[in-house]
């Protein structure tokens, strides 16, 4: 699973620029002022083959007894417990303060791995600035400039080697293998009813398997004899192992369990409709490649008119799904669980699914003969055979001339076909372009 870097430090030191130059995004707002973030925000990173889960935080001041403060050293202090490696942001050009002794106090007591970084020390002469930092006592002081880019990569580099994480290889596909599943979704949607429920009704006693360090959990069991291996995202450890809060609404838990499944189960809320934050999960699950499978839990707490509504939403706030497969159940009252298992089966076999070449590249010619791709300047691209690219998800891979100028439109066209013609369902469809190189285009 990815590792997991948390950004602490006192208001308006460079933060959430960090994080922006940690997952070369804007997804943080940046102003000149104090206090802007407040709640925790998550964010991938790579570097080069290596990946990541950044988390951002607002000002931390770890003794707040009240107000919106307490609440942001709440926030904060789930970050650093979610966290692998903490990365403590001070201001090189403002200079140490009381607040970055209270800081440094609370992250030494924890013993985790940290990372103290000087920013905005563009310029500057590193051993006459940086010295007064060396008395918070978190050892070496990194000199960047996050708007600047400056020492950035170094950064990412130090803090992902202090976790000394081995590199663990993705599980091949087999038919013998239990099928991984993760049941994601918001708080109080109902994950752990159903997963109780699913126990309950099959008999099976949970154990911990041993995982990585972020103790991750899993619970075999088996249904109509297929295996199958459920990833914990719903609090099912024992208590007192656990910070309790943490477990139940850690947001790089679900993260986590999503990369490390073959299936994701999506647990909606009728009561809710369809929510930003169901969308943003859904969204994650489709940049992972996962096979999904929407469930829509606490059927039976609404009325027809409202069934209506969230029917509805699930079409405009998810259009991106349109592949998965959706149920309608109550986990409370064991109804239309039943279902869901076909289901999960049937979108894992999808992603899985072997493509002959030649099967793959008569769809391709049947596809173009029906409808040509537009014209694209002065070429029209000329597809001329598929190849299966990958597995799980699917990846088919169409090589050609001038295929640069192939709509988005057209490749949604293609994919339907691939869709259908292998029964796809449930899984996401990737169709990638590959251009045969001219060797007369450099030619005077």
């Amino acid at each position: 699973m990815k590792p997991v870097i948390a950004i602490v430090g006192r208001p308006n030191v460079g933060k959430s620029t960090l994080f922006n130059r940690m997952t070369k995004s804007r997804d943080a707002i940046v102003a000149d002022f104090a206090g802007l973030t407040r709640d925790r925000h998550y964010g991938q990173g790579r570097l080069g083959k290596r990946e990541y889960i950044v988390i951002d935080t607002g000002g931390f001041e770890p003794d707040a007894e009240s107000g919106i403060f307490k609440e942001m050293a709440k926030q904060t202090r789930q970050a650093v417990a979610e966290s692998d490696v903490v990365i403590f942001v001070v201001d090189a050009r403002g200079g140490l303060s009381a607040q970055d002794h209270d800081i440094a106090n609370y992250l030494r007591r924890l013993g985790k791995p940290c990372m103290l970084v000087a920013n905005k020390a563009e310029g500057m002469r590193e051993g006459i600035r940086l010295a007064e930092f060396y008395e918070l006592g978190l050892g070496e002081v990194l000199p960047v400039s996050a708007a600047h880019g400056e020492g950035v990569r170094s950064l990412i580099e130090l803090a992902l080697d202090a976790l000394n994480l081995p590199e663990l290889d993705e599980p091949e596909a087999t038919e013998d293998a239990p099928i991984r599943l993760a049941v994601a979704g918001r708080p109080n949607v109902g994950k752990s009813t159903l997963i109780n429920t699913w126990l309950g009704e099959e008999r099976l006693v949970a154990f911990d398997m041993p995982g990585t360090t972020r103790d991750a959990i899993s619970v075999p069991f088996e249904r109509a004899g297929q295996r199958f291996e459920l990833i914990d995202t719903a609090g099912l450890r024992r208590k007192g192992k656990v910070f309790e809060a943490i477990e139940k609404f850690s947001v790089v838990k679900t993260l986590q369990a999503i990369e490390s499944a073959n299936v994701v189960l999506l647990l909606l809320d009728a009561t809710q409709g369809v929510t930003d934050q169901d969308a943003h999960i859904a969204g994650f699950v489709l940049e992972a490649g996962r096979a999904v499978v929407l469930a829509v839990n606490k059927w039976d707490a609404i009325d027809s008119y409202q069934r209506e509504l969230v029917q509805r939403s699930i079409e405009t706030r998810l259009p991106f799904m349109k592949f998965a497969e959706v149920h309608f159940i109550s986990a409370q009252k064991r109804q239309g669980l039943g279902p869901l298992w076909g289901s999960i089966a049937k979108a894992y076999k999808a992603a899985n699914r072997k493509m002959p070449t030649p099967q793959l590249t008569r769809l391709l010619l049947e596809a173009v003969q029906f409808q040509s791709p537009k014209r694209s300047g002065m070429f029209r691209p000329k597809m001329r055979y598929a190849h299966q690219g990958g597995m799980n998800p699917p990846v088919i891979v169409v090589h050609g001339n001038s295929l640069e100028g192939v709509t988005d439109a057209y490749k949604r066209y293609l994919e339907g076909r691939f869709r259908k013609a292998f029964d796809l369902t449930g899984t996401p469809l990737r169709v990638e372009m590959k251009s045969s190189h001219n060797p007369y285009a450099e030619s005077p």
